[in-house]
């Protein structure tokens, strides 16, 4: 009988040495995944990493010693630093863009014609209506041909994509070639877009042109002065951050 209780006894004892090695084990394997987590950080080794420390350090109750955070709704604090770097360096772009223009516009007969101004949607180059064509005309006067060769030298020095828009007052128009100021306007426009191609080697690509009218004035058609703000051809280099929406899905 001593005997029996003796070798039971003995076998106990070994069976908890096995734990104890277990045990060791398990933490090494942590400590390596720590180690390899550290120095190669991303999403799903972090994951690996938190899930090997949830059953590494399990309190044998049922319950984690080491709470588990989920994370899947919070922010991405990287993609929002990421994304602050963007704007700065859009900003600082257009920003850039817009005092080159300024220089230019002050520098020439277009001083007093032509406002710049950065909007959410991007850079606006507002044109007042007479410097380039004549009343109730879509050509470009030949004089001013050479300032928006100027403009498409600096246009060509960035790559964002490209609005023209062509506006103007309330007056009705009714005449050979134009029945509305919509087809005045989106003329306008178009032979904008037309001279930006062919003589600003401006790529056809980023370009695009629209005619609004009447439709978006910037001042009321009540005064003559209104009205001649309403008169106007809008060069709008647009903010990078809506490049998905500028982008054909068929490219």
């Amino acid at each position: 009988m001593i005997k029996r209780r003796r070798m039971r006894k003995e076998k106990d004892n070994t069976d908890r040495w096995m734990l104890s090695y277990l045990d060791f084990i398990t933490l090494m394997m942590i400590f390596f995944l720590m180690m390899y987590a550290i120095s190669n950080v991303d999403n799903k080794k972090v994951e690996t990493l938190a899930n090997s420390l949830k059953i590494g350090f399990n309190s044998g109750n049922g319950k984690n010693v080491i709470a588990v955070t989920d994370n899947t709704n919070s922010p991405d604090s990287t993609d929002e630093s990421v994304d602050e770097s963007y704007s700065s360096t859009e900003s600082e772009k257009l920003t850039d863009i817009k005092r080159k223009v300024d220089e230019l516009v002050n520098n020439s007969e277009l001083k007093g014609g032509v406002t710049t101004s950065i909007q959410e949607r991007g850079l606006v180059i507002s044109f007042n209506d007479n410097l380039f064509f004549n009343s109730g005309e879509a050509t470009i006067k030949p004089d001013f041909q050479g300032k928006l060769i100027s403009i498409s030298k600096i246009l060509n020095g960035i790559d964002n994509y490209i609005h023209v828009e062509g506006h103007t007052d309330n007056v009705a128009i009714n005449t050979t070639y134009f029945h509305s100021n919509w087809q005045l306007s989106s003329i306008r426009a178009a032979n904008v877009v037309e001279f930006l191609i062919s003589q600003g080697n401006v790529k056809p690509e980023r370009l695009s042109s629209i005619g609004y009218g009447e439709y978006r004035p910037v001042k009321s058609n009540s005064t003559e002065e209104g009205k001649a703000a309403n008169r106007r051809v809008d060069i709008v280099i647009i903010n990078s951050k809506f490049n998905s929406s500028e982008s054909s899905t068929s490219r």
